[in-house]
């Protein structure tokens, strides 16, 4: 139930965050994306992990053995195993094709749409978890003793809230607002400097929602230019810093005297 309904939480999410900027919501909804990546989080941490916390508690208190039936569980166990694999594997390949050199861990907590770090972490999370499933109910039957099995349980559980801690740090930070990641910081910045503007004095950049950023700059023109010259200045500079990063851009540039 929490693997599914995150992934219709995640699509809905998608969906909300398309809609078309408002007078309330000048910039977008980008970040709803973020606050339904959120809600996942916590759906993970209720109904996936603390649920298996509270399963393993039960277990263990009241230890079942096998019955008539035993050879279920594995089956069961066997076939989630294969699915989830699939499932995962799928997930990867499409990582792949955005991830570049990227070393997993950096691109899951550097990469700004939320869809495909969480869909990894999720998968990751189910297949490790079904292993351990799997590990406790073979134990529970080659001992008779169910409190392998509470075991087994007790390690999804605690997985699945650490997983789950993770994701919701990582999504409170793009919800609080992140600047645009660093290669494209730099790049634009760098773009700005041409004809007409001198240097950047400073500037800095927002996240609006994945492939979408606010960038705001002072930049240093020539003491003698005309408003005329300055403004042909900013258009030219916003052209460049449009072309230097794949992204959306809401650009506000200051021009000032160093």
């Amino acid at each position: 139930m929490a693997d599914s309904s995150n992934q219709a939480l995640l699509l809905i999410g998608g969906r909300r965050a398309q809609r078309q900027p408002s007078p309330t919501h000048q910039f977008g909804y980008g970040r709803v994306r973020y606050v339904y990546a959120f809600v996942v989080s916590i759906v993970l941490f209720t109904l996936g992990g603390c649920f298996a916390l509270y399963e393993a508690w039960h277990k263990w208190s009241d230890p079942h053995g096998t019955d008539a039936w035993h050879w279920v569980p594995p089956l069961v166990l066997g076939l989630a195993i294969v699915m989830e694999a699939f499932a995962l594997r799928t997930a990867v390949k499409e990582a792949n094709q955005v991830r570049g050199r990227l070393p997993w861990l950096r691109y899951i907590r550097k990469t700004r749409p939320p869809e495909l770090p969480v869909i990894l972490l999720e998968d990751t999370g189910a297949l490790v978890g079904l292993v351990f499933a799997m590990a406790g109910v073979g134990l529970t039957l080659l001992t008779g003793d169910g409190r392998w099995d509470a075991a087994g349980t007790a390690a999804i559980g605690v997985l699945l809230v650490i997983i789950a801690v993770f994701l919701a740090i990582e999504m409170a930070s793009m919800l609080i607002g992140e600047s645009a990641v660093p290669e494209h910081h730099r790049a634009i910045e760098k773009a700005l400097v041409g004809d007409g503007v001198d240097s950047v004095i400073h500037m800095r950049t927002l996240d609006l929602g994945p492939d979408q950023i606010l960038v705001a700059a002072k930049i240093a023109v020539t003491r003698t230019d005309t408003a005329a010259q300055i403004a042909g200045a900013i258009d030219a500079a916003e052209e460049r810093a449009r072309a230097a990063a794949p992204l959306k851009m809401s650009i506000y540039l200051e021009p000032d005297l160093r």
